[in-house]
C-alpha cells in the first residue's frame, strides 16, 4: 500500500524529496527500499488511531526543516491508504495550489453517488425518515451535486499548517476526481471493495 503511493509520488515529478513519517520499523524499511527517506520516526503521542493530520504534518515539518538547510514553503501530505492516487491527480493538485497566492490548500474530492439531499436515517424504533423531508417529492437529476474528502493527498503551504486554517475553509481549492479512482481503504470490506475495483481499472487500461 505505501509503496503504491511513493511510487506515484515519484512519478508525478513533483517533489525534491519523499518522507515517510511513522512509528513503525518495518513501515519504515518498506518505505526507504522504495526511495523514500524516514529521518524521523514518530512519536507515540502522534501515532494513535485517533490523531489528526494537522499535528502529524507540523511535527513533520518542523523536524525536516531542523536537520537540512532549507525551509518548506509547500508540502503534500498524502495518504498511504489511497491505492488509486495517480500521478497526474498530485500534478494538477500542486497546480492548483500555486494557481492562487491566497490557497493554503488543495486537497482531493470526489462526488457522492447518490443526492445526499435524500439521504435516509433508521430511527430508534426502526422506521425510516428523510433526514431533510423537503426533498422527498424532488427528482435526484434535479439536485447539485455535493462533494467529500476523497482521502488521497493535501498539498499545503507551511503557514497554512502553523496558522490553524484546516484543509476545509475558505483558503482552499478542490481537486474533483472520478469516482472509480477513490476508494479509502479502513475496514476489510474497503479493501476487497479496493482489489476488485483494481482489477477491474487495470483490466481497462485506467491505472
Amino acid at each position: 500500500m505505501i509503496a503504491w503511493a511513493i511510487t506515484a509520488a515519484q512519478d508525478s515529478g513533483c517533489f525534491d524529496e519523499i518522507v515517510v513519517s511513522t512509528d513503525s520499523e518495518e513501515i519504515a524499511s518498506v518505505a526507504e527500499s522504495f526511495g523514500a527517506s524516514v529521518p524521523f520516526i514518530r512519536p507515540q503521542h502522534l501515532a494513535d488511531d485517533h490523531t489528526p493530520t494537522i499535528p502529524v504534518l507540523r511535527h513533520a515539518i518542523d523536524e525536516i526543516n531542523s536537520t537540512s538547510n532549507t525551509e518548506i514553503a509547500i508540502g503534500c501530505c498524502i495518504y498511504a491508504t489511497a491505492p488509486f492516487l495517480t500521478p497526474s491527480a498530485l500534478r494538477e493538485g500542486l497546480e492548483t495550489l500555486e494557481s492562487d497566492d491566497m490557497l493554503d490548500f488543495s486537497f482531493s474530492v470526489t462526488s457522492f453517488p447518490f443526492p445526499i439531499q435524500r439521504a435516509l436515517e433508521i430511527t430508534d424504533s426502526g422506521r425510516v425518515e428523510m433526514i431533510s423531508p423537503k426533498y422527498e417529492l424532488t427528482r435526484s437529476q434535479d439536485l447539485p451535486e455535493r462533494y467529500h474528502d476523497a482521502g488521497q493527498f493535501y498539498w499545503f503551504r507551511s503557514k497554512g499548517i502553523f496558522n490553524n486554517n484546516g484543509f476545509f475553509s475558505a483558503k482552499s481549492a478542490p481537486v474533483i476526481l472520478e469516482r472509480k479512482f477513490v476508494q479509502d481503504i479502513d475496514t476489510l470490506e474497503d479493501w476487497e471493495a479496493a482489489e476488485i475495483a483494481h482489477a477491474l481499472l487495470e483490466k481497462a487500461h485506467d491505472l
